[in-house]
C-alpha cells in the first residue's frame, strides 16, 4: 500500500515562490512515475508536472518555466518548486504516484495566490 502526504501549501502573494513536497511510503515510490496536479473547484484535476523513474519530466504548457519537479528517491519524495505564482495558480495541489497503470493520491494541500 502507498501513502502520499502533501505539505508546503499555503497563501502566497502574487510573484512569490513556493515548494510543494510530497512524502510516499511503501515500496514502490522508486517504481512509479510521480506527478503534480491541481484542481480548482468544479473543475477537472489537471496535471501540471510530472517526473518518471529516468528522471524526465514533463510540464503543462501553463506553467513551464515557472515550476520544477524533482524526486529524492532515497527520501521518497517528490518536490515542487513553484516561483512566479499567479491568482490563477490558486488551487489544491496533488501528489499523485502512478505504478502499472494505477495513480495513488495524496489528501491535497491549498495554494492561494493573492494579487
Amino acid at each position: 500500500q502507498v501513502q502520499l502526504v502533501e505539505s508546503g501549501g499555503g497563501l502566497v502573494q502574487a510573484g512569490g515562490s513556493l515548494r510543494l513536497s510530497c512524502a510516499a511510503s511503501g515500496s514502490i515510490f522508486r517504481l512509479g512515475t510521480s506527478g503534480w496536479y491541481r484542481q480548482v473547484l468544479g473543475k477537472q484535476r489537471e496535471l501540471v508536472a510530472s517526473v518518471s523513474i529516468d528522471g524526465s519530466t514533463v510540464y503543462a504548457d501553463s506553467v513551464k518555466g515557472r515550476l520544477t519537479i524533482s524526486r529524492d528517491n532515497a527520501k521518497k519524495t517528490v518536490y515542487l518548486q513553484v516561483n512566479s505564482l499567479k491568482p490563477e495558480d490558486t488551487a489544491v495541489y496533488y501528489c499523485g504516484l502512478t505504478y502499472y497503470g494505477r495513480t495513488y493520491w495524496g489528501q491535497g494541500t491549498q495554494v492561494t495566490v493573492s494579487s
